[in-house]
């Protein structure tokens, strides 16, 4: 699942053209190079909610995705924890192995206890892969009407990357945390990494499996020579009688 922060300050100008856009781009490049993965769709804000359920009908994903804005969640804010927890729901209970969650959001202004959510997320076997999106300097946020956001005193609000509480929900959820450049957004590279994860979790599992069986068949073999031998003992000693 990928969660996408629709609040304000992904209008934020630091990336081209903007934060959102930018990460709406990456996840559409990483759509169209999609072989069998199932990917779903979450966006909040000061709420979350399910935009597209995990699927693996990529056509409906960039329809989805492309209908998301600052508008697709009323509630302004950032709400990371409530957006782990939807995370956490949109998974089926048939889903063993492979639960991970991507945040991509600049962190700022979170609201309720996210680090209960991600160690919820921890205890339940899903992952939190954490990109930050934004600069340490901040940039301030355009309005639609051509103006800046302001504060209720007048002053101009800048928004900033909050690096320190994506590393530590990244750590909490043992995942990690990549912050997005212009040319390299770091999406990519999580799930590469977590297809390579997959392979070696999947060897170690047949490995495990192989010598279980081995055991069972050496034990088999063994019960039937023994079978063996008492019988030819018993023929052995009619024979000399």
């Amino acid at each position: 699942m990928i969660a996408l922060d629709v609040s304000n300050s992904m209008l934020a100008q630091d990336y081209s053209p903007n934060r959102l856009e930018r990460a709406k781009l990456a996840i559409s490049r990483l759509v169209d190079r999609l072989q069998q993965d199932r990917i779903g769709l979450i966006v909040f804000a000061g709420d979350a909610f399910v935009q597209l359920p995990i699927t693996t009908d990529y056509v409906s994903a960039k329809i989805f995705l492309n209908t998301i804005s600052t508008e697709s969640v009323r509630k302004q804010g950032t709400d990371l924890g409530e957006a782990i927890l939807t995370g956490l729901r949109s998974f089926s209970s048939t889903t063993e192995n492979s639960k991970a969650l991507i945040l991509i959001t600049d962190g700022e202004d979170h609201e309720g206890d996210v680090m209960e959510a991600a160690r919820m997320a921890q205890e339940s076997g899903v992952r939190i892969f954490c990109i930050g999106i934004g600069s340490e300097q901040g940039k301030p946020i355009p309005l639609p009407d051509g103006n800046l956001l302001k504060d209720e005193e007048g002053s101009i609000v800048v928004t900033k990357l909050d690096e320190a509480t994506l590393m530590e929900i990244a750590t909490i959820g043992n995942g990690s945390y990549i912050r997005a450049g212009n040319s390299e957004f770091g999406l990519d590279t999580i799930v590469e990494g977590m297809r390579e994860l997959e392979k070696q979790t999947v060897t170690s599992q047949v490995f495990e499996d192989f010598d279980e069986q081995y055991m069972y068949f050496l034990g088999i073999a063994l019960l039937f020579l023994l079978v063996e031998f008492l019988v030819g003992e018993r023929k052995g000693r009619g024979f000399i009688v």
